[in-house]
């Protein structure tokens, strides 16, 4: 049974929980909740927060496993799952959290199952706060129009991933893609579809790619993609592929509809180590290739090593 916590956890009220755990006096218990309540202010994490959380729960009443499962549904397994659950929804100011389960191989106690719920109480304002940051966080590096990261994240991603590369001696390629003749697509049909083209574009990108690809919009009508594991001849293929479905993307209505087209520049990183301007400025001259060819098509410059 999942318990919702609102009234009670939201508010921080709770009543004085005379502890018949054993192992604790009523002064340890009063110490062990200060350092929880220390502990939880330290991190903007949610993730961290609620290992803390669990940390600190296991030298108080015992809890052996713990899951959190998050709003973008996403779960957190700590510990190990034992025989009896206590389920929490957790709610505040309205705003749902998550879904915290707890386990043990012992049945709480009411008391236990009291103390338990004072204790949530500590946790749900640091989470709602943590969970907030991250929301913020991610709006600074997404593009508010398609919803790809931004130019930002790019930065961000491309420097990670190519340290990842080089590490593990893992392929590694880029795509950048761009619209063709945009700006006659805005001057002929109006700024209003030119979003529309960049949106449904932007959506075929990330229905083609695969879940370890990141997709970003670079500014403008053109758009980055990183293909992790990846090497020049599976970039090709792929880049091809996102060629054919945007290709197909019909815009307008029935008797004033237009397509679009799209030109793709390859670029991967070489054997020797680089610096990841060298791969973005490869597919960044490829992309020029490729509209100096006729657009509507895909160049690849490989790496001179």
């Amino acid at each position: 049974m999942i318990k919702d916590a609102r009234s009670e956890l939201a508010q921080g009220e709770y009543s004085a929980v005379q502890s018949a755990i054993p192992h604790l006096s009523q002064p340890e218990l009063l110490e062990a909740r200060n350092k929880l309540m220390q502990a939880l202010q330290v991190s903007q994490q949610p993730r961290e927060i609620i290992t803390l959380f669990f940390t600190h729960l296991q030298g108080i009443v015992g809890i052996q496993g713990l899951r959190f499962h998050f709003v973008h549904d996403e779960t957190l397994n700590l510990g190990r799952e034992a025989v009896h659950h206590c389920d929490y929804r957790l709610t505040v100011a309205d705003a749902y959290l998550g879904e915290i389960v707890f386990s043990r191989s012992k049945r709480l106690a009411e008391d236990e199952l009291a103390l338990l719920e004072s204790l949530l109480a500590h946790l749900v304002y640091p989470l709602r706060n943590a969970l907030r940051y991250q929301d913020a966080i991610a709006l600074a590096l997404q593009d508010p129009l398609t919803g790809l990261g931004n130019r930002i994240a790019l930065d961000k991603a491309l420097h990670q991933e190519l340290q990842l590369a080089e590490r593990y001696d893992q392929d590694l390629s880029l795509l950048m893609i761009d619209i063709d003749h945009f700006k006659l697509i805005n001057d002929k049909h109006g700024h209003s579809r030119g979003d529309q083209v960049l949106r449904e574009v932007a959506g075929r990108i990330q229905a083609v790619c695969r879940e370890s690809d990141i997709t970003f919009r670079y500014g403008g009508e053109e758009f980055v993609v990183l293909l992790r594991k990846t090497g020049a001849s599976g970039a090709l293929i792929i880049a091809e592929r996102l060629r054919q479905e945007i290709a197909k993307l019909r815009f307008g209505e029935d008797g004033e509809s237009f397509a679009t087209t799209v030109s793709i520049g390859v670029g991967s990183r070489g054997r020797d180590k680089e610096k990841v301007d060298a791969i973005f400025e490869r597919a960044d001259k490829a992309l020029y290739y490729a509209k100096a060819k006729g657009r509507n098509c895909i160049i690849n410059l490989q790496a001179a090593n």
